[in-house]
């Protein structure tokens, strides 16, 4: 398994689809994965600080992880089939829970745990940058820095 780091989310055009795109820790591959409108926004909530007047659905499952006495220790994204990402959830307890990517992400961003990847979906799905692509990667984390949650809102 590989540790990565969530990048941030965007909105892939002409498609409008909302991906989460994350970058292998110590090396160059990048994961994009693409996910719906409202973990987007729950994913970009979570990295900009913001906090909802009432919890949504990730702070909720947070807080039933606290309250039964477990913590999130990390979020293991496992597989790839047929373009669908599977990830697992894994608790303090040993427990282990099958999710969706995009929800144990947003999960993992409350939580502080780290996001590991099985390296043959990096070696699957994984994208390599080259060094004239950096430049595309900094304006994407510069996107990031001013893109809100609202910009992912359906209208």
């Amino acid at each position: 398994m590989r540790e990565v780091d969530v990048v941030g989310v965007r909105v892939e055009m002409p498609s409008n689809q909302p991906i989460v795109l994350l970058r292998e820790v110590g090396g160059e591959r990048y994961l994009p994965i693409w996910i719906g409108a409202v973990e987007a926004t729950a994913i970009a909530f979570a990295q900009q600080g913001v906090v909802p007047p009432r919890p949504l659905t990730h702070d909720l499952l947070k807080t039933v992880i606290e309250e039964t006495g477990n913590s999130l220790l990390e979020v293991q994204i496992l597989e790839v089939r047929e373009g669908i990402f599977f990830a697992n959830l894994v608790l303090s307890s040993g427990v282990e829970v099958s999710a969706r990517p995009s929800d144990s992400i947003a999960l993992a961003l409350r939580t502080g745990s780290r996001i590991v990847c099985h390296e043959a979906v990096l070696d699957e799905a994984g994208l390599t940058a080259p060094e004239e692509q950096e430049e595309e990667v900094e304006k994407f984390r510069e996107f990031l820095d001013h893109v809100s949650p609202e910009d992912f809102e359906s209208t």
